[in-house]
């Protein structure tokens, strides 16, 4: 599993404030220009910018039955900081898959920030959401395709085909309400 990406600030551009991170499109942030219900950050650049922060638990993107069947069934190493699956697991997955257009933002050192780590995407939260979505179903299907059971590996790979993305997404938005920062798992 990915570790969840803590930036090298020694390669900041000379002209990014200290502290801060310089995210895709350019501009700097700094890990208080974010807070603790933010889902979009709305840059300088223009752009509408996905957030994401440790703090947010997975079922800002699954269910609580997958995440718990998630934790479950992925092992969590002994050096890792986290006791179990979540949220800088997907993030640092995510980082992998897009290690230009995800940044990590360390606010270890900021104990007014109220998040140790926070992840700030080139795309808008719907897409970030999207992102997640297909990794965890990569992940599922990996996992599926090490057992011996034929007829639940046929049986999982049918599921996926009638699996829509676009359309779980949306439906699971629509059922969070991601408008209210005390948002609830569905």
């Amino acid at each position: 599993m990915a570790d969840p990406g803590v930036p090298d600030t020694d390669d900041a551009p000379a002209d990014v404030p200290t502290g801060a991170t310089t995210l895709p499109c350019g501009e700097a942030v700094r890990p208080a220009d974010i807070d603790l219900g933010m889902r979009e950050y709305a840059c300088a650049c223009g752009d509408t910018h996905a957030v994401v922060l440790d703090v947010h638990p997975p079922t800002r993107f699954l269910p609580a039955d997958v995440v718990a069947v998630l934790r479950e069934t992925v092992e969590v190493g002994e050096d890792d900081p986290f006791e179990e699956f979540g949220t800088p697991h997907l993030m640092g997955s995510l980082r992998e898959e897009f290690p230009d257009a995800v940044v990590t933002l360390d606010a270890t050192d900021d104990g007014s920030a109220g998040y140790a780590l926070g992840w700030v995407a080139d795309f808008d939260s719907r897409t970030l959401h999207e992102h997640v979505v297909e990794l965890v179903v990569e992940l599922m299907e990996h996992a599926v395709s090490h057992t011996r059971d034929d007829a639940a590996l046929g049986e999982f790979e049918t599921q996926m085909l009638d699996f829509d993305v676009d359309a779980f997404v949306e439906t699971y938005r629509a059922e969070r309400d991601f408008d209210d920062e005390y948002d609830r798992p569905a």
